[in-house]
């Protein structure tokens, strides 16, 4: 078990699930944290001022032997990654963080860390695997023969082997993580890096303020996928970081879902009326046609799995807020433990529940996903969009007569 007084490092910490880890250790009475991520520090998605707060880009080497100073617990997030639309699109750069991984490794055998954590991917599972929505739940032992996704799985798969030969010719004490698709508050929603439930209620929310009944899914909606709530995520983490398996070991939800289900759900939780027309896209970026976790391994090391149904998870997340973009969609329930607590929510909570916006004090500037459409409803509102409009012509006008 970790103590108390033993220096935890945190990479990714500015992300989604580096955030949660390190609001979890100080729910858990730590304080020697290190968190370290490439981003600004106004960028990162939660900032916990009682814990060390480091801007690096660790695909440096001298980064990462700094960073790993005095370092004796590691937990890796660091990774160039995001939804499908980014990954398919940005192969090269994803293939780069092997030089986060190759580093950090040098540094952690340097400095003799107690145990590294690597966080890999059902990125890796071999695609000849996945060619049917009612597909096969994938155990560990399928990512070889290998053909895992293209670029970013190909890393993370690299970087596992990279971490088997550390710990077989330094003695490195390691534990790899296979995670599936990851959902929960305080995460990345739009820009081309987020997961579908987060682009799903985004997606939704923004037909909602925008008076709209069409909606654009990538695919024809029936490519299957499962999708585990960040408590359980981090739950999972800690349990195989003291466990004796150090073989990779997948962690994700066995419940299999189609994204037009997953829209369902969207769709009961903001309480609409009726279903949105879903428009099918069917060039956009997809991925595999299905995937899903098989749980046998965790439950006999562990005797323990990802519990948290979809639906149960969605219902409860509060927020999900870009680092980047002030705004916050919010659903309605509980706030996520101390996680809520430490973060900087934005200055526009966006609810799927009430179509409300709120406005808070914050020091990022006011900005909306859909700006102006809380006026809409105003009875001066068309009057001032036409004196804006004979404005604009007039000047206009006088610009073209000045040039002639």
């Amino acid at each position: 078990m970790i103590t108390k007084n033993e220096l935890i490092l945190v990479t990714g910490a500015g992300g989604f699930i580096g955030g949660h880890m390190v609001a979890d250790l100080i729910s858990k009475g730590h304080s020697n944290i290190r968190a370290v991520d490439i981003k600004p520090l106004n960028q990162w998605y939660q900032v916990f001022p009682e814990v060390e707060n480091l801007q690096h880009d660790l695909k440096l080497k001298d980064a990462c032997s700094s960073v790993m100073q005095d370092v004796d617990w590691v937990f890796n997030f660091a990774a160039d990654m995001g939804g499908m639309g980014f990954i398919e699109t940005h192969k090269a750069e994803c293939m780069l963080s092997v030089l986060i991984n190759t580093h950090l490794l040098e540094a952690a055998v340097a400095n003799d860390v107690k145990r590294f954590l690597f966080t890999s991917s059902a990125c890796v599972y071999a695609e000849d695997k996945q060619l049917d929505v009612d597909v096969t739940p994938l155990k560990e032992s399928d990512a070889y023969p290998a053909m895992p996704e293209d670029g970013y799985g190909w890393e993370k798969l690299f970087s596992e082997r990279m971490l088997r030969h550390f710990v077989e010719d330094y003695g490195l004490s390691t534990r790899i993580v296979r995670l599936h698709n990851v959902y929960g508050p305080n995460g990345t929603y739009d820009g081309g890096r987020e997961k579908a439930p987060a682009a799903m209620c985004r997606k939704v929310l923004e037909c909602e303020l925008g008076k709209q009944n069409e909606i654009e899914i990538w695919g024809d909606g029936e490519q299957t996928r499962s999708f585990m709530f960040i408590d359980d995520c981090i739950e999972g983490l800690h349990k195989i970081l003291h466990s004796d398996f150090s073989d990779p070991i997948n962690l994700g939800s066995d419940e299999l879902v189609t994204i037009n289900g997953l829209l369902d759900i969207v769709e009961s939780i903001a309480g609409l009326d009726e279903s949105l027309q879903r428009n099918y896209k069917l060039d956009a970026p997809k991925g595999v046609r299905g995937r899903n976790s098989d749980n046998t391994l965790i439950l006999a090391e562990l005797g323990w799995a990802p519990g948290t149904s979809l639906k149960d998870g969605m219902a409860t997340i509060k927020e999900l807020k870009a680092a980047t973009a002030p705004p916050a969609i919010s659903i309605k329930g509980k706030s996520h433990g101390p996680s809520s607590a430490g973060s900087n929510a934005g200055p526009n909570i966006l609810s799927l529940t009430n179509k409300t916006r709120v406005r808070i004090e914050d020091t990022y500037a006011p900005t909306a996903i859909n700006p102006g459409c809380e006026h809409e409803n105003s009875p001066w509102y068309p009057l001032i969009t036409l004196i804006l409009m004979v404005s604009i012509i007039e000047i206009i006008v006088s610009f073209i007569t000045r040039a002639l």
